[in-house]
């Protein structure tokens, strides 16, 4: 189908970006790689009469570490996360999901920024960024806020961003050393949406689980945290009864959705299996 008709601007900087944003109000959406609104608007399941494509706005694709945090830029591609060596050595959550988004087509164009903003809960990178505890900067008419992953996700398709805000910045602080993470993803066909996926992060000190993060994608209409299976082994040696045990627990208090991939019982088993995988996956070293 053909998108309804709309106008378009591509503005140079951020403050002139919010600026069309407030004197257009609720009529205008934020473009960025357009890999998630283009399609919404050509099933006219989105109508914007208004586009502000900040996607030729400087400055804002870039990985660097400061002051014990990294920080990314709003604009940086999927492609870009997949091949950072910074994120392969601090941060190898968002290279292991980056990896698995789309084709290569999606990673060159797709932004995290753009991901994160659009909220669905069937992404990839919502999920990781939750279990990563990261902040979100963005920026507005009256200027900047930080707003925190816990409660950037709010519902399908809905961030807590305000319809005159972008999403300038991620943070997420640098794992301590010895910090191991993967994610693990369950689709019908490789390049598909996840049916359920697992951002998993753990650190072992000794014979001990001293950090443990588990986030879900898929398993309601947000991404999760397993919060039952992170208390259930933060503490623990990490045996694998331990890890099994813990594992049980991913699908505590989730609701998923019923759809033609599969019932919510369907998504709570694979959610354990998934945990289970992920948990052995990081910890097998000791």
């Amino acid at each position: 189908m053909i998108p309804a008709a709309f106008d378009y601007v591509v503005p140079r900087t951020l403050p002139e970006a919010v600026a069309e944003l407030v004197k257009h109000g609720q009529e205008a959406k934020v473009l960025a790689g357009g890999h998630s609104l283009i399609p919404l608007m050509k099933l006219r399941l989105s109508t914007p009469s208004f586009l502000v494509d900040i996607g030729r706005i400087g400055n804002l694709n870039y990985i660097r570490e400061e002051d014990g945090q990294i920080a990314i830029g709003a604009l940086t591609t999927h492609h870009d996360i997949e091949f950072s060596d910074l994120l392969k050595n601090k941060l190898p959550l968002l290279t292991s999901a980056a990896s698995q988004i789309g084709d290569p087509q999606v990673r060159n164009r797709g932004t995290i920024g753009g991901a994160a903003a659009h909220a669905d809960p069937n992404g990839d990178f919502p999920a990781c960024l939750l279990a990563l505890d990261a902040e979100f900067k963005v920026v507005g008419p009256t200027g900047e806020r930080s707003i925190a992953a816990k409660d950037f996700f709010v519902d399908t398709f809905t961030s807590s961003l305000e319809p005159n805000e972008i999403l300038r910045e991620i943070r997420i602080a640098t794992p301590a050393p010895g910090s191991r993470a993967t994610y693990l993803k369950f689709s019908r066909r490789s390049q598909d949406w996840a049916i359920v996926a697992v951002a998993a992060q753990a650190r072992v000190t000794g014979h001990e689980v001293t950090q443990v993060a588990i986030g879900l994608t898929g398993m309601g209409t947000r991404p999760i945290r397993a919060s039952g299976v992170e208390q259930a082994l933060r503490g623990k040696a990490g045996h694998d009864d331990e890890l099994r045990a813990a594992a049980e627990r991913a699908a505590d208090g989730t609701d998923p959705q019923e759809d033609l991939n599969g019932s919510p019982d369907y998504r709570r088993h694979l959610a354990r299996v998934l945990t289970r995988r992920a948990l052995e996956q990081i910890t097998a070293h000791h």
